[in-house]
């Protein structure tokens, strides 16, 4: 547990939260890592959503956070075609939480969602 000479609760708080900025910015970094300027490619789909997830997990457990993990990625075709997800979580919503990303090129739309669970 991290917290200041102070004990500043503030301090501790970033440390153990979950912060969507933080992992907005993480999930990103992955996703341009992953698939950067590439064209749509089916062959190629298993790959990138293999990449984003693990990059992205890799990224999340670096931080040293307490928290346990998990990430989710669709890639799918622009085609005009509708995509409906949902979740739920049974959690605390004072120290669990959740983040999704849409990113997009030309040819293709990524969601990543990655939840943080406290330990």
């Amino acid at each position: 547990v991290l917290q200041s000479r102070e004990g500043d609760k503030d301090t501790y708080h970033v440390y153990s939260s979950f912060v969507v900025d933080e992992i907005s910015n993480i999930i990103k970094e992955s996703i341009e890592s992953a698939i950067g300027g590439n064209a749509y490619q089916h062959n190629k789909v298993n790959q990138w959503t293999t990449n984003v997830v693990e990059q992205t997990l890799s990224q999340l457990t670096k931080l040293g956070k307490p928290f346990k993990y998990i990430v989710t990625c669709v890639i799918m075709q622009k085609n005009g075609a509708g995509l409906h997800t949902a979740s739920s979580c049974f959690w605390d919503n004072a120290t669990d939480g959740s983040c999704t990303v849409r990113w997009e090129n030309k040819t293709m739309y990524c969601i990543v969602s990655a939840f943080g669970l406290a330990i």
